[in-house]
């Protein structure tokens, strides 16, 4: 065996180390380190380069056919597809939430608000729509009962407006229809209030023209004056009541 150049054998030195003036440490020693770390030659370099190189080109059909398993491929597309399903379902859910909240909206017109939704975030990263709600109002008008008949019609209208009602739109329809019934039954007793008001001065004007002598002062009452004079003098021997029917 060789190292660094000299020979190996230990009895052909022992004459040139005998006859150097320095000690035997100092020569051997170096040499035997530099020869364990020294840097690598340009041939081995080279020979170096071409065992890395042959090494990475047998690694690399391993790594390819590791990566290429049959087990390993399917289970990243079914992993896709579960992903791209899942990404359309949300799409899906988005546009059905945000059709029913807007067909609310647009028939409630004033008596509705805006819309609001609540979010999921996809696989993706993006934001889809899952729930949503539209306020109506379903308050009656103060103090008038048609105008109340005329709201509610619209809030039944805008809480049944989407396809597939939801439960909570049914519910305000049915608070909406309630509400109906009170303004009807308001109404009505407003009508026979507005009647019974009307009847009133008919009968004080029937009274005030028992005496043929007095005269309204108010020019649409005196075409009934006259004919209660006329009546009164035809039939001066009867003695009218006072209770005169004037409705047409």
């Amino acid at each position: 065996m060789q190292l660094a150049g000299f020979s190996s054998s230990y009895h052909s030195m022992m004459p040139a180390l005998l006859s150097v003036p320095r000690p035997v440490e100092s020569a051997s020693s170096p040499d035997l380190a530099r020869a364990a770390f020294a840097p690598v030659a340009p041939a081995a370099e080279a020979d170096s380069a071409k065992t890395a190189t042959a090494q990475e080109e047998q690694d690399q059909p391993e790594d390819a056919s590791s990566s290429g398993k049959p087990g390993e491929q399917p289970r990243t597309t079914r992993e896709e597809q579960v992903m791209q399903l899942e990404i359309a379902e949300l799409a899906n859910r988005d546009r059905e939430v945000r059709t029913h909240e807007q067909a609310h909206a647009a028939v409630g017109g004033v008596h509705a608000g805006a819309p609001t939704y609540s979010y999921t975030r996809g696989p993706d990263g993006k934001r889809y729509a899952s729930s949503g709600e539209v306020s109506i109002d379903v308050g009656a008008v103060a103090n008038d009962p048609q105008a109340t008949l005329s709201k509610m019609q619209i809030v039944i209208r805008a809480a049944l407006a989407p396809a597939e009602p939801s439960a909570q739109d049914r519910s305000v329809a049915s608070q909406a229809q309630a509400q109906m019934a009170v303004a009807r039954t308001e109404l009505a007793a407003l009508q026979r209030s507005e009647a019974e008001g009307k009847q009133t001065p008919a009968d004080e004007a029937g009274k005030e023209s028992d005496d043929p002598s007095v005269t309204s002062a108010d020019p649409e009452a005196r075409p009934g004056s006259v004919a209660i004079s006329l009546y009164a003098a035809s039939a001066a021997d009867h003695k009218p009541s006072g209770l005169l029917d004037l409705r047409v």
